[in-house]
């Protein structure tokens, strides 16, 4: 019993602190490749730029609400061997900043666990997807039991272009869990069939995933945020951020 217990003990430290190990580094060749890329379209734009490769990284997330350095930049691609190196967008769900689902996902434990405290992000949080050419500002919708009585949180700047979304978004959440086999949260209209609605009548959405609970597969913990504000990169000015990466 003793021994089961030490590897158990051995296994779980694997697990939570040396996949962190290797992901930081997974993370950090990707995210010098993707800002090698980003140089050199600004040196030589193009205009429809080619669909990153599986694995690749082209987005960088950030959730200013977990301090300054909670950035993961976002591999295309949901496989086993991609998100073992960050978060991973659901391919061929929406682009940041397009009519449709930018959907992500992330470990909650482990391989760096970008979405361990998902389940902390109250409605109105900024969730910042910087581009190439842009920055992108989601912000989480209201939780199911804010929605009768919305009001803005009384108001608070923060929550502008924050409600509860109407039909056919009026049963969409800013947090929610679901079965593992419930894909369709990722759809553009989450839960309704994608062929339903045409692109142009699309709201612009952010979705990020995660096991639930912490520790366990059982149940998948779903954000949704809806896009607030966008800002266009000025070339060779990259000290112009976002206030919004300064919310905590």
């Amino acid at each position: 019993m003793i021994t089961a217990g030490l590897v158990l003990l051995l296994f779980v430290f694997y697990v939570v602190h040396v996949t962190d190990l290797f992901t930081a580094r997974d993370q950090a060749k990707a995210t010098g490749r993707m800002h090698e890329e980003w140089q050199a379209r600004q040196r030589h734009p193009i205009a429809e730029p080619p669909q990153p490769a599986p694995g690749t990284g082209f987005a960088q997330l950030h959730l200013p609400t977990f301090g300054p350095d909670f950035d993961f930049t976002v591999l295309e691609g949901t496989d086993l061997k991609t998100l073992s190196g960050g978060p991973g967008h659901y391919t061929g769900t929406a682009w940041p900043g397009e009519q449709g689902n930018f959907a992500v996902a992330g470990h909650r434990v482990g391989r760096g666990a970008p979405f361990n405290d998902l389940d902390q992000l109250p409605s109105c949080t900024p969730i910042v997807v910087e581009t190439a050419t842009h920055w992108y500002v989601y912000r989480v919708l209201p939780m199911a039991e804010e929605v009768a009585t919305w009001d803005g949180r009384g108001g608070a700047p923060r929550c502008r272009g924050v409600a509860p979304i109407p039909a056919p978004y009026d049963h969409v959440v800013g947090r929610h869990v679901v079965q593992p086999s419930q894909g369709e949260v990722i759809f553009p209209v989450p839960g309704l069939a994608p062929e339903t609605f045409p692109r142009e009548e699309l709201t612009r959405l952010i979705t990020l995933t995660t096991c639930h609970p912490e520790f366990s597969a059982r149940e998948r913990l779903i954000v949704h945020g809806v896009l607030t504000t966008q800002y266009p990169k000025v070339a060779g000015h990259p000290e112009l951020r976002p206030p919004e990466l300064e919310e905590r």
